[in-house]
């Protein structure tokens, strides 16, 4: 027999750490942009609810005379006559604007709190509140630190 024919087929050593460090590097650069992916899934949805609150409150203003929702938005979830009074009756003809409030994704509520500056100079900090809505202007914010000025 030959030399040639004694010798196996396998990896070296050499092989197998060089492709080990290739992944390691691949992962490295990988994985970052993955777990960016979430926070900025988040922000989307968050962006979006909160523009499709703020829409149906401009709604219910341009529908009632320039009167707004109060503090809890509830009459955003209900029929309401030109006053803004809810009720079923056949003078209810605005509304429901809304079904519910969305969930903010970064605190996983669809509760409004009340916002005592226009812009909020900070948000609830307790993770209470989905949102902050500041009733003299109609304005609603995310309640999340870094998305309050959005």
């Amino acid at each position: 027999m030959s030399k040639k024919s004694l010798k196996r087929g396998g990896f070296t050593l050499v092989e197998v750490l060089i492709v080990v460090v290739i992944m390691a590097i691949l992962a490295a650069t990988i994985i970052p942009q993955f777990s960016d992916s979430t926070k900025d899934a988040k922000t989307n949805t968050a962006k979006f609810n909160l523009h499709t609150i703020r829409s149906q409150i401009q709604l219910y203003k341009s529908q009632h005379d320039g009167k707004l929702p109060t503090a809890t938005l509830a009459e955003l979830f209900s029929k309401t006559d030109g006053k803004g009074v809810v009720g079923t009756g056949a003078t209810h003809v605005y509304g429901p604007y809304l079904s519910e409030i969305p969930a903010n994704p970064f605190t996983g509520k669809a509760t409004v709190a009340a916002a005592t500056s226009n812009p909020p100079t900070a948000a609830t900090g307790t993770d209470n509140a989905g949102w902050l809505y500041h009733a003299a202007s109609g304005e609603v914010f995310i309640d999340n630190e870094d998305l309050l000025t959005e």
